[in-house]
């Protein structure tokens, strides 16, 4: 049966999908957007805004835990974990019903249903085919496992701890990247007794050492144990928990093994490589445009090799939309995409670590401001700081690592600078409003160029 023709045609409705389908409809194309679950995808369903939902409930927790420090007569009284659920499901609800707005508002053609790439730059769905004059793939992501563990109800990965219907007293957390680190921090504000094991020699690897070293002190002040350089040899439901098998002879035991060793590009059964879609790793293969080999053919988000963030798949989106419409947009760097741990302490980053700017401008020079001696940081009893990186002793900003309560916030005018290639110079005699972490970026700038202030340097 053949169904619809379409400008372009989507086969994924997460944040990669949906921003390309708005973007091409704004553009005055014809869209027709396939999802086999819920528009909104990985990131509202199952990732990002979940687990944002129950970070905010953990620092809610450790608020009511610390008041008495602030001179308000809080206790803590233990989690209800159906309520959390009420809450975080409640957000997830508000949100998928404003995006289903939005796409009826643009006029775009949902199919509900799997779809297989068929070639032709057709699409079917339940014995139907689509046809666009344009094709974009945006499949998006799962959970990725390890071959030797066999999941149940006591091991899991980030879908099934999402919905966990019980706190952990003792949990186990196989992986220190971005998603084993924010669950080991919910569960930890959560009450529990909690451990992560990670292969990799520190934890957040991807970010600037700076960052891990002052992470894993923040966790250990919490309590949080981290085994870096460590493997998980075997583990294995118990009668009332998860017992693990370190690869040292350690044998742990806890209530719940988390499994957060990353995530795969779902293309393994979408028909892609069957057709003519080239693949390396089971990620898309496409050039800095984004176009396939195969002629009219688009890739986005999380089936394209490199970071796996939401927004950069919404950025890729828009920009698929644009480059299909003729509009010749800039392509996206990855360099600029922002980065945010949301963790407690938070890890927010930007552009290149210390490392890698030796490595691309020969030479590299770095500051890194405390925040102790930032006035809001202190009101807010976060400790942590602030790095920022130069090309050089006199080239411009390619790189901004931070770490502390709320610096999430404070990534916008980080990547500004990055992006705009603005010399320290630039950006120091920005006025920031007192008091504020934003003023610690500025402090940090004003190191850079030779005049610090509230430092001793």
């Amino acid at each position: 049966m053949t169904g619809a023709h379409s400008d372009v045609l989507i086969l994924g409705g997460g944040s990669g999908g949906y921003a390309c389908a708005f973007r091409a409809a704004q553009l005055g194309l014809s869209v027709t957007l396939i999802e086999a679950d819920k528009i909104g995808g990985t990131c509202l369903h199952r990732g990002c805004i979940p687990t944002k939902a129950l970070l905010h409930s953990a620092g809610i927790a450790d608020a009511a835990r610390t008041g008495v420090e602030f001179g308000v007569r809080t206790t803590f009284d233990g989690i209800d974990i159906d309520a959390v659920h009420w809450y975080k499901n409640g957000t997830i609800d508000r949100l998928h019903k404003g995006l289903r707005g939005l796409v009826a508002h643009h006029k775009i053609t949902v199919v509900t249903g799997h779809g297989k790439y068929l070639g032709n730059r057709t699409i079917e769905v339940d014995g139907t085919r689509y046809t666009g004059t344009s094709v974009v793939l945006a499949t998006g992501s799962y959970a990725r496992t390890v071959p030797s563990i066999e999941l149940g109800e006591r091991i899991v990965t980030s879908d099934d701890a999402l919905n966990l219907g019980f706190v952990p007293k003792k949990a186990i957390v196989l992986g220190g990247g971005v998603i084993g680190v924010e669950f080991a921090s919910v569960w930890a504000s959560f009450g529990a007794d909690v451990t992560i094991v990670e292969a990799l020699p520190r934890l957040v690897a991807a970010e600037d050492p700076w960052c891990s070293k002052q992470l894993e002190r923040a966790f250990r002040k919490r309590g949080i144990s981290t085994r870096t350089g460590v493997t998980v040899a075997a583990a294995k439901e118990t009668a009332d928990g998860v017992l693990v098998e370190l690869d040292g002879g350690d044998t742990p035991e806890a209530d719940i093994l988390l499994v957060a060793v990353g995530r795969g590009p779902r293309t393994g059964d979408c028909g892609f490589a069957e057709h003519g879609i080239a693949l390396d790793r089971g990620f898309v293969v496409t050039d800095d445009r984004l176009r396939t080999p195969v002629d009219g053919v688009y890739a986005v988000g999380d089936i394209v090799a490199g970071l796996q963030l939401a927004h950069r798949g919404f950025q890729q989106g828009i920009f698929v939309a644009e480059e299909i419409a003729g509009l010749d947009p800039v392509p996206v760097a990855e360099d600029l995409v922002p980065r945010v741990t949301y963790s407690h302490p938070e890890v927010a980053s930007v552009g290149l670590t210390e490392a890698a700017a030796r490595e691309r401008h020969g030479d590299a020079t770095s500051v890194v401001y405390d925040l102790a001696g930032n006035g809001k940081s202190q009101i807010l009893r976060t400790s942590g700081g602030i790095k920022v990186v130069r090309a050089g002793d006199t080239g411009p900003v390619v790189g901004v690592h931070m770490v502390g309560d709320r610096v999430g916030e404070l990534i916008g005018e980080a990547q500004l600078a990055v992006a705009w290639e603005a010399l320290p110079t630039d950006v120091a005699p920005f006025v920031h409003a007192h008091p504020t972490q934003n003023e610690a970026l500025g402090e940090a700038m004003l190191a850079l160029s030779g005049k610090p202030l509230h430092t001793h340097g």
